[in-house]
């Protein structure tokens, strides 16, 4: 059969990329090897995220305990966590493969191979099925990447994937990487008790925010007692009679229950056949024009064309796509400004801009202003006062805002508005901030005395 659309890869962006062209009334095919969701429902954010949702009451009464207002003990069963993780991602998959029945998408298990320009032969359980295609969207995610030496052994040094199949967690626990991913899982373990360990090549955890973010998370990860080695290379790590041991280049040792590799991921492209569709690959991420086409009437997006690792960049690539495919969109792909968030307690919220980004591109009128949430009256209720909101301007109009602490990921949406439609001064009163709130600490940035950036 020939489909008008065929999409390789059942994750964020490959599932709204086949129900969106369905919408449009498109005949569509879905080829997804493994399990709907992709890595983002299966073995990433949705279960990280119900891990940390489960244990977020660990850590707020710490934080009143502190102020000596109220004391006691929460208990989460891990392993009727796991359970319920499993009756959950079970249930949005059964839901999702609802939806394509009704929206008449022909789903294919198997993993698909682009046999020939224009056609995918998908390899599954009950043989080979050739589907004929008018349009292809490779949207194929992204795997655990590691440099040599730090491969997961599947017994005590683990990949993310491993970490979350986990039946116990573990008392000690070494992160190799202090990006999002080895953060969030530090974080979680970090509540069931365990002594953590964090390594990273770079000079400050989250090294691809803000500096002063990234202080305030080593001041918040430090006040834990987290053990935080920066500077420093991993040699190799394996496991050595039933522990997980790590090498430095110093030669130091360093012994946990359990390794946790989180030092990146890479695109799922190779072996596919993608070159036999015209697609050029540079370190694995398939090369797309202002389009995202990456071949004729062959489209790639989220993991697998690189321009960012984010499930809701690759749905809003889909959504794109499908238009485009359909007619109904002829200019080229413009993302607007994109949010990213590292989730828990501390959290990171930025969207737009960096200081630095903005500096880099207009020194001469790049400003920041701040609000620190101590000020703020619910960062006060729930006794997590560190972190602060940053607003980057440039030529008088936000380009960016930036904030660390408890609970910023509520301002996300409210951010991206702001920088998506560039606010001057004038518009900050455009609309009401209801008090008290979280968003009062956006509110105060905005108003805060700018301070020009040098």
């Amino acid at each position: 059969m020939t489909y008008d659309v065929a999409v390789i890869g059942a994750g964020p962006g490959g599932f709204d990329a086949a129900v969106e062209s369905a919408r449009y009334g498109l005949k569509v095919a879905l080829v997804e090897k493994r399990d709907l969701g992709g890595t983002c429902l299966n073995r990433g954010c949705i279960p990280t995220k119900l891990w940390l949702g489960a244990t977020s009451a660990i850590e707020e009464l710490r934080n009143q305990s502190r102020l000596k207002v109220a004391s006691g003990e929460v208990a989460v069963d891990f392993a009727a966590l796991q359970n319920r993780v499993q009756k959950h991602l079970a249930g949005t998959r059964k839901a999702m493969a609802a939806q394509l029945g009704e929206l008449g998408i022909d789903l294919h298990q198997g993993e698909g191979n682009l046999s020939e320009p224009g056609k995918v032969l998908v390899r599954g359980e009950d043989g080979e099925t050739v589907l004929g295609y008018k349009n292809l969207v490779i949207a194929t995610g992204s795997r655990p990447t590691f440099f040599p030496g730090l491969e997961p052994d599947g017994d005590c040094v683990l990949d993310s994937d491993m970490f979350l199949d986990q039946k116990t967690m573990p008392a000690s626990l070494i992160v190799v990487g202090a990006g999002f991913i080895g953060l969030e899982m530090a974080q979680v373990a970090h509540r069931f008790g365990a002594k953590i360990t964090v390594i990273d090549a770079m000079d400050r955890v989250a090294p691809l925010e803000d500096p002063e973010v990234s202080q305030a998370l080593g001041a918040i990860f430090k006040r834990w007692k987290w053990d935080i080695r920066l500077s420093q290379r991993v040699a190799g790590c394996a496991t050595v009679d039933g522990r997980a041991e790590l090498t430095l280049d110093s030669r130091e040792k360093l012994t946990a229950d359990k390794i946790l590799v989180a030092v990146g991921r890479g695109p799922v492209t190779d072996n596919i056949g993608l070159r036999k569709a015209g697609v050029e690959l540079q370190f694995g991420k398939a090369v797309v024009n202002e389009f995202l086409e990456a071949a004729p009437n062959v489209y790639a997006i989220g993991d697998a064309n690189g321009h960012i690792q984010l499930a809701h960049a690759a749905s809003h690539q889909a959504h794109y796509v499908a238009a485009r495919m359909a007619g109904r969109m002829e200019g080229p792909y413009v993302p607007g400004p994109v949010p990213s968030v590292l989730y828990g307690s501390p959290e990171v919220m930025r969207v737009g801009q960096t200081e630095t980004d903005a500096f880099l591109q207009d020194y001469d009128t790049t400003e920041t202003s701040k609000a620190m949430l101590a000020a703020n009256p619910m960062a006060q209720a729930h006794a997590a006062t560190q972190g602060f909101v940053k607003v980057i301007w440039s030529a008088g109009k936000v380009v960016g805002v930036t904030a660390v602490g408890h609970d910023v990921s509520r301002l996300c949406t409210a951010a991206t508005l702001i920088v998506a439609q560039g606010w001057r001064e004038v518009d900050i009163h455009s609309i009401m901030f209801a008090h008290p709130s979280l968003d009062e600490a956006l509110l105060t940035a905005l108003r805060a005395e700018r301070t020009r950036v040098c």
